[in-house]
């Protein structure tokens, strides 16, 4: 289990590898007066695009939504509106994430434990 805060931007790479039925659970500031975002996107290729070597992080199996809205998916990005309070998703990817293949993103000071 990974912990990340301070994903604002570019984010930053995932530290710990990505398997089985996951938890993510997204902390808000009590600063946040609106809601959040919170992204998880495979790495691109040095042209800035994904091909057919890039690894597809986002197929999987989502569930058990809670305080998240507005999920998104592709094979290589998925992305959520996250309730002002946090929330909490489950994810189990088809193959595992190896850690330093996806960014994690989030916007409004979000903290995220994966």
């Amino acid at each position: 289990m990974a912990t990340y805060s301070n994903i604002g931007g570019a984010g930053k790479l995932t530290t710990a590898n990505i398997s089985g039925a996951t938890t993510i659970t997204i902390t808000t500031p009590a600063s946040l007066t609106g809601s959040a975002y919170f992204t998880l996107e495979t790495v691109r290729n040095a042209d800035g695009a994904y091909d057919s070597s890039s690894p597809t992080n986002a197929l999987g199996t989502y569930a058990s939504l809670s305080g998240v809205s507005s999920l998104v998916t592709s094979s290589y990005i998925f992305s959520v509106v996250v309730e002002n309070g946090g929330g909490s998703l489950s994810f189990t990817p088809s193959s595992t994430i190896t850690a330093g293949t996806a960014y994690v993103r989030g916007t409004g000071g979000i903290s995220v434990q994966i």
